[in-house]
């Protein structure tokens, strides 16, 4: 679906014309210089129109004769030798130093020479004397081998019979078997116009030579292939009126000549073995034209044939070189040039580049070089909203294939419709306005511009034929064009000066129907843009002129031009890379440079072959795309693997050589988030990206359509939707409330239904019945339902491709979304035809979660039982089948079942796989139960016993013992005490239940008050003391009416359980209130430090001996005792503390000394990574392994061991810093808690005068807490305090930040789990514990 546009002609001629006519050429080492063969010398063209710049004279050495009758045929520039191999048809072969003019000769065959051709790789050369010899030569003449031309043998590559039989018996076909014996017809003899001469051609790796060469026996050319070696391996197969022009393909499958058949003339193309494979008919009448040669690009896709009418009597012949490409088997002629019969514009030679693939050189008689540049393009409408924006026309010759993919796509070489000029076309152009975007004009090889126009035209247009949409019996649903106008171009210039071919190019039709056309200037380095319009004429012909409205000349050669449908800008881009802006509309045009909105003006960094006018972030752009996949967004490079790119509205799509189609969306991004989104690679569920098939090109965008028309490299076409521009054309149409053609494209395309919704719900919920009503479909709502989901899809799979999303804030937040379409839908449908839409609201009632099925289940069995059924309603078996589709038929069953509606179970087991004598005696069973009991079975049938309950509680007391095994079953405790009234013995019964199960739960407080609630009371005074609740206890031992010495009993045993509790408080208050034994409480108290509550005590009941037998020993004692703590907790302290810093210094050193090894000019340096370098200094000192990490936590209590194992204080242990940390706060938190004892204890050692021993008791606590507050500072310093806050290690770390904190010495902060101990222990200085009488 490509054409080649000329992108750049250059023209030269040397000022001073040199002796004798040119014969031959070729390309020089250094760019733009051509070396051209006369009879008189070797001349070499500059560049640039320069005049002559080397010339090497043959004459004057006696080389070619004087008279200009010598002939050279060969020409061949060897830069490594610094000279020209030039091969004389007298048999010389010479080389020319253009330098010093030096001309020597390093061979001569006497015969004579008639072809000298190098291989590709410069390494050999054939040589073809007068004798029909091959001579194969070294690059430095060594002769190889020399062979005749005509050989009797096939060569190594003969065929091998297998022996299946002899010709008369083989199958002919049609022919039948008298074509056995027909005689072979004899191969005609070569053309009259045919030279003779041999023709050679090597392989584009160099390794095989092809020779065509007139059979003497025969008079037609046979064609061989001789390998390096000059050994034969094949000989083409006998092909009468086989021609002179030869030419290998590069990729070295076909070998392409010519044939002249009886009734047509073809270029066909033969295999490495000879034989014939493929051909295409030229567009000419046989016997009109002769093929000089067949040239093959540099990467064997154009073929270029240079022809020459036959001579006739009145006029001079015309010349023509043709370019064809191929695509599906099919030979599109892409471009032809008319040289006209003038004598000096006559064809020499031509030649591709072979660097430049589609770059050709041409030499005609009159010392004119030319040189064309082309690329490929695709020619498509223009515009966003005509009909006929997405045709597509191809160039094949003198017609143009249309494809219009709006209506179908037509695979190549198909199409639409075709438009026959009488012309070959080179280049087709649409109109740029987007009312009219289909209209074409075609510029033909004449210079002709052909106008083709869509409106109302009743006469059928003769030159215009239905492609593949027409046929016998079809009437094609299509539009097509009618031929309005030709014009001929007139640019004011001597009609005696003929136009080169290709003189005008860059052909634009403007949206007034003005046109632009560029061409070259006598200078080559400048082009003139031609602003054209159409001339009004007096009479009706054939022909109108198109006349100059302006003539700019432009300083530099125009390389491309382009114009916007949507902003009717012209830009241009010249040979340097400059974009320069054509204000057309303006009086008088005039012609700017391109500037960015910051004013500078833009210049692509490199030639682009491909240019668009497009708006980024409202500002516009223009788009570049090289030959090398660069991709320039003003001169700003934005990628380097695109392949095609393509703008449709504000969408950017490009394909790319990792085999993805992109799109962007342009209207709010910038160039640099364009450049990131084309360097990252996206998400794969992103919308913005897409696989492709490998080496797809954008052919078009179908608008309105979301069709993205690829072309493979085999030149089929693939249709896809790319999601982006699916989801944008979708959210255009809900904001139109365009919920019909919203809802087929995404159903044919495979977008989820819950976009209709999630795009913006409020409007959706405000237009369900406009929903409704455009839907219309039963299938199609159920379809809608049933892909319904809770999740919002505009944040999960269709988020907005530019970040923002129309989504309005949801509405109904305590709805589910499901419950609430569901809910909303269905009641729109029932106000509109409930009976139409039935099958839907079974499908809004079903899909709720949870599900209405009880209530589906009642409106089909409405419908059952409806008197006066109306024809067009669902019936009741229609919508229980549909129901039956839904939902398990199991699942209903047992619904129905639920419903306590026998009729409606047995309408839906009719419809169910289940056999009637499995579920008819369970029915009938339950129809002879009493209403409650039956209802009961029904429920624990279905196994909802909370309902069986329920039913079974109204069935009477005979069926209490089967409720209260129910209840056990179940554990329905809770359930069943709501069913009767706390009073009754039911309720009684079930609490006695309810508490048995919660202690063998265990559960003993909770058992005690379910027994207490009920007046159970033994038993609840069993649990509660089990419990450990003695308050609860007593009271229920009140209750039970205990005596006396019952309730001392009992005081005695829980105070016994109490001490064991260390609960000394609470056991003394039993033992003094319940057994008035209170010198036992006494000695409780003051076994549990409450001096207070003991010295109440004692003189409530005037016992103050026990002052000097038990209390004051009991105060001395336990002043001992705290003595005895704190002086441990200090020496632990200290110890600690000093082994610390210890720790801290060695590991000082540790890091120290890493440092010094990792020297900056150490060369192991760069061996480690930046994380592979970090070693903490626990890890440096350590001589043991973390062995921690292998413990085995199997169970709660090895978990435990391995939790107070994990910092061990053992000298050298790994984390040894953590553990001193840990066992120093444990020490200063021991001393913190004792201090509220501390001041109890003082108070009762003054009290009783032991003043000596409480200053003692003081001091000493004084100052152990005075020694921890000063040395927390120390132990916790700041840095251990900063990482705990800002972790090393840790989720938010990287390799960066790791390094930077070694660097700066913070890894000597232990990193460990537990941050809180990196936390000083805080000292509570509000507890005033100290007394100032001491």
């Amino acid at each position: 679906m490509r054409n080649l546009r000329l992108h750049r002609a250059v023209r030269r001629r040397p000022a001073t014309i040199p002796l004798g006519a040119p014969q031959r050429f070729c390309l020089g080492a250094e760019p733009d210089v051509v070396l051209v063969g006369s009879p008189c010398g070797v001349v070499e063209l500059g560049a640039g129109g320069q005049p002559l710049t080397r010339e090497v004279s043959l004459t004057a050495e006696g080389f070619m004769p004087e008279d200009e009758s010598g002939s050279i045929v060969g020409i061949e520039d060897l830069p490594e030798q610094e000279c020209v191999c030039v091969a004389t048809a007298a048999g010389d072969i010479l080389l020319c130093n253009l330098s010093t003019k030096q001309v020597e000769c390093v061979g001569s065959v006497d015969s004579g020479l008639s072809v000298m051709s190098w291989s590709p790789d410069q390494e050999l050369v054939l040589l073809v004397t007068g004798q029909q010899t091959l001579i194969m030569m070294t690059r430095d003449f060594e002769p190889i081998t020399e062979k005749q031309i005509h050989q009797d043998e096939f060569g190594e590559g003969k065929f091998v019979a297998l022996g299946w039989g002899k010709k008369e018996t083989q199958f002919h076909g049609s022919e039948g078997k008298q074509a056995a014996h027909r005689k072979q017809t004899e191969v005609s003899p070569t053309s009259a116009w045919d030279d003779s001469r041999p023709r050679v051609t090597w392989r584009g790796d160099g390794q095989f030579v092809a020779v065509s060469a007139v059979c003497p026996e025969t008079g037609a050319r046979k064609v061989r292939v001789w390998n390096r070696e000059l050994v034969l391996q094949s000989t083409s197969e006998p092909i009468s009126g086989l021609e002179q022009a030869l030419a290998w393909k590069p990729s070295g499958n076909l070998i392409a000549s010519t044939q002249e058949k009886p009734n047509r003339h073809d270029v066909v193309f033969l295999e490495k073995n000879g034989l014939l494979h493929g051909e295409f008919t030229l567009p000419f009448q046989k016997g009109q034209v002769k093929v000089n040669e067949l040239l093959w690009n540099a990467d064997s896709t154009v073929l270029a044939i240079w022809l020459e009418e036959l001579k006739t009597e009145n006029s001079n012949a015309n010349s023509y070189v043709q370019l064809w490409t191929t695509g599906n088997y099919h030979w599109y002629l892409k471009q032809s040039l008319h040289f006209g019969t003038l004598e000096k514009n006559k064809l020499v030679s031509l030649l591709w580049d072979p660097v430049i693939p589609y770059r050709l050189h041409v030499l005609c008689q009159g010392w004119q070089y030319l040189c064309y540049d082309w690329h490929w393009t695709t020619d498509h409408g223009m515009g966003q909203n005509s009909q006929h924006v997405a045709n597509v026309a191809v160039i094949d010759g003198d017609k143009v294939l249309v494809t219009a993919f709006q209506h179908a796509v037509v695979p190549p070489p198909m199409c639409t419709y075709e438009l026959q000029l009488k012309q070959a076309v080179n280049q087709v152009a649409f109109h740029t306005d987007p009312k009219h975007s289909g209209d074409m004009a075609v510029l033909d090889a004449d210079n002709k511009i052909t106008l083709y126009r869509y409106g109302q035209r009743t006469v059928k247009d003769p030159t215009i034929r239905l492609g593949a949409v027409g046929g016998n019996g079809f009437k094609a649903d299509v539009e097509t064009p009618h031929l309005d106008k030709t014009y001929r171009v007139d640019l004011g210039s001597n009609s005696n000066e003929m136009m080169h071919p290709l003189g005008l190019q860059s052909l634009t039709w403007l949206p007034d129907d003005s046109f632009l056309v560029v061409s070259q200037d006598q200078h080559a380095s400048q082009s003139v843009l031609h602003h054209l319009i159409a001339a009004p004429h007096m009479t009706r012909t054939e022909e109108e002129h198109l006349n100059l409205r302006l003539s700019v000349p432009v300083d530099g050669e125009v390389i491309s031009l382009c114009c916007s449908p949507v902003t009717k800008t012209v830009a241009l881009q010249l040979a340097n890379g400059q974009i320069l802006k054509y204000l057309w509309e303006a009086s008088p045009p005039v012609l700017e440079p391109w500037q960015t909105s910051g004013g500078c003006a833009v210049q692509f960094p490199q030639l682009c072959v491909q240019t668009a006018l497009t708006t980024i972030g409202g500002e516009e752009v223009i788009l570049g795309l090289t030959d090398r996949c660069r991709f320039f967004v003003n001169d700003t490079e934005v990628a380097s693997s695109i392949t095609s790119f393509a703008t449709y509205n504000e969408f950017l799509l490009v394909t790319t050589n990792s085999h993805t189609c992109q799109c962007f969306c342009l209207k709010d991004i910038t160039v640099k988030a364009l450049q990131a989104g084309l360097s990252s690679a996206a998400a794969p569920n992103s919308e913005t990206l897409r696989k492709v098939e490998r080496g797809s090109r954008i052919v078009t965008v179908v608008p309105q359509d979301t069709k993205v028309v690829l072309q493979m490299p085999r030149g089929n076409l693939e249709t896809v939707h790319h999601r982006a521009l699916v989801l944008a054309q979708i959210r255009k149409w809900l904001d139109r409330l365009m919920f019909r053609e919203a809802f087929q494209c995404m159903r044919k395309l495979r977008i989820n239904l819950n976009l209709l919704y999630d795009h913006n719900p409020k409007v959706f919920l405000e237009n369900v019945e406009t929903f409704i009503k455009q839907i219309d479909s039963v299938n199609h709502i159920n379809l809608f339902f049933t892909e319904l989901k809770e999740e919002d899809f505009t944040k999960s799979m269709y988020p907005s491709l530019n970040g923002s999303s129309n989504a309005q804030p949801r509405q109904h937040l305590d709805q589910k979304k499901v419950n609430l379409v569901c809910d909303m839908l269905r009641v729109a449908m029932e106000r509109i035809d409930p009976e139409k839409y039935c099958l839907s609201i079974l499908t809004a009632h079903v899909k709720k979660n949870p599900p209405e099925l009880e209530i589906a289940l009642q409106k089909v069995h409405d419908l059952r039982e409806r008197l006066s059924p109306n024809v067009t309603a669902v019936s009741a078996e229609e919508a229980l089948k549909y129901l039956l589709f839904l939902v398990d038929v199991n699942e209903l069953y047992d619904y129905s079942l639920g419903t306590y509606d026998f009729d409606l179970v047995i309408m839906v087991a009719e419809k169910s796989q289940k056999d009637p004598k499995e579920y008819l005696p369970f029915l009938n069973t339950l129809q002879k139960m009493e209403t409650n009991y039956q209802r009961y079975t029904i429920d624990k049938h279905l196994k909802r016993y909370a309902k069986a309950l329920g039913h079974l509680s109204k069935c009477g007391p005979e069926h209490f013992s089967e409720f209260l095994n129910l209840v056990k079953d179940q554990n329905l405790y809770c359930e069943a005490l709501k069913l009767y009234p706390s009073s009754t013995q039911e309720y009684k019964d079930i609490s006695d239940a309810y508490g048995e199960y919660l202690i063998q739960k265990q559960l003993y407080e909770q058992a005690a008050l379910i027994f207490a609630r009920a007046g159970i009371f033994a038993k609840a005074l069993d649990a509660f003391l089990n419990s450990g609740s003695w308050q609860q206890a007593l009271c229920m031992a009140s209750r039970l009416g205990y005596t006396t010495d019952k309730l001392s009993s009992l005081a005695q045993s829980m105070a016994g359980k109490l001490v064991e509790q260390r609960k000394h408080a609470e056991a003394a208050m039993l033992l003094e209130q319940y057994t008035q034994d209170y010198e036992e409480a006494v000695l409780l108290l003051l076994e549990g430090a409450f001096w207070e509550e003991a010295l109440r005590l004692i003189h409530k009941y005037d016992r103050l001996d026990i002052l000097e037998t038990n209390f004051k020993p009991a105060i001395l004692e336990a002043q001992k005792s705290q003595l005895i703590f704190l002086d441990s907790q200090k020496t632990a302290f200290l110890r600690h503390k000093s082994r610390l810093q210890v720790v801290r210094e060695l590991k000082e050193k540790a890091s120290e000394s890493l440092h010094d090894y990792e020297m900056p000019n150490c060369p192991e340096l760069d061996l480690f990574s930046e994380t592979s370098s970090v070693v903490t200094a626990s890890d440096m000192n350590s001589k043991y392994s973390h062995s921690n990490s292998r413990i085995s936590a199997r169970s709660s209590k090895n978990r435990r061991k391995a939790e107070r194992k994990r910092y061990s204080l053992k000298e050298g242990s790994p984390f040894e810093d953590v553990a001193l940390l840990e066992v120093l706060g444990e020490n200063i938190r021991a001393v913190e808690n004792v201090k509220g004892d501390v001041h109890i204890l003082l108070k009762q050692l003054v009290l009783f005068g032991f003043d000596e021993q409480a200053v003692g008791l003081q001091q000493v606590l004084e100052e152990v807490l005075q020694l921890m507050e000063t040395s927390i500072p120390e132990i916790w310093t700041p840095d251990v305090q900063q990482s705990s806050l800002n972790p090393v290690l840790g989720p938010n770390s990287t390799a960066n930040s790791i390094m930077a904190a070694y660097q700066q010495k913070k890894m000597l902060a232990p990193v460990v789990q537990d941050p809180e101990l990196l936390i000083p222990p805080k000292l509570n200085k509000n507890l005033q514990w100290k007394l100032h009488l001491l």
